[in-house]
């Protein structure tokens, strides 16, 4: 017990040295630091597919092991992190384009909108149109607001994930916010900032 309560008082970067020399408890470490902050991003970027949301933690961290030199120390490990998330994420988009196209028709469906006709399902009803609309974003700029307000990850942060200036992060967040108080104008504007707080998988 003693062991893993050293382990976990380590740096990551530490971590990931050790990780490198094959050390198991140094991985286990890492996974589970980071394992469901990463199942909660993929989860909201992948079209709120569980399943998937978990193959693909399941490979994140299959590469990490696998390779674990692939990881460049002159960064800080949980943005690098992210960033090899966000790219896992581009190439599904690419690769599962009938997926996301079934995805939003089945939110689209008869049965949601019967569903949303009850009463007290304002704030389900909500969350769900936040979800279609992130899903029609720029890659990227959903990629940014799922950071930003999920992840509650500071704009030096997403900055390093994407290797672009802060100022770059803050405009892609002014035109996401923008964009979606235009498409959810039923909803309170303030929804979106509250929603922003919420961690639901």
């Amino acid at each position: 017990m003693a062991f893993g309560t050293e382990y976990g008082k380590l740096g990551d970067e530490r971590l990931m040295e050790l990780v490198v020399r094959r050390d198991e408890r140094a991985f286990a470490t890492l996974y589970d630091r980071y394992s469901r902050r990463l199942l909660n991003y993929f989860h909201r970027m992948l079209w709120s597919d569980r399943e998937m949301a978990q193959d693909y933690l399941q490979d994140l961290f299959t590469k990490l092991a696998n390779k674990p030199e692939s990881f460049d120390p002159s960064r800080a490990f949980h943005t690098w992190l992210f960033s090899v998330a966000n790219n896992m994420c581009k190439n599904a988009y690419r690769h599962q384009a009938v997926v996301r196209e079934a995805a939003v028709h089945l939110k689209n469906g008869v049965d949601r909108v019967e569903a949303t006709a009850g009463v007290g399902l304002d704030g389900e009803r909500f969350r769900d149109r936040l979800d279609e609309e992130l899903d029609k974003l720029d890659p990227d700029h959903k990629a940014t607001f799922v950071m930003r307000f999920h992840e509650d990850m500071a704009i030096k942060e997403i900055a390093a994930v994407f290797a672009c200036s802060e100022g770059t992060v803050k405009s892609r967040i002014f035109y996401t916010l923008k964009k979606l108080a235009e498409r959810l104008k039923e909803f309170d504007p303030n929804a979106l900032m509250h929603h922003g707080k919420t961690r639901t998988i």
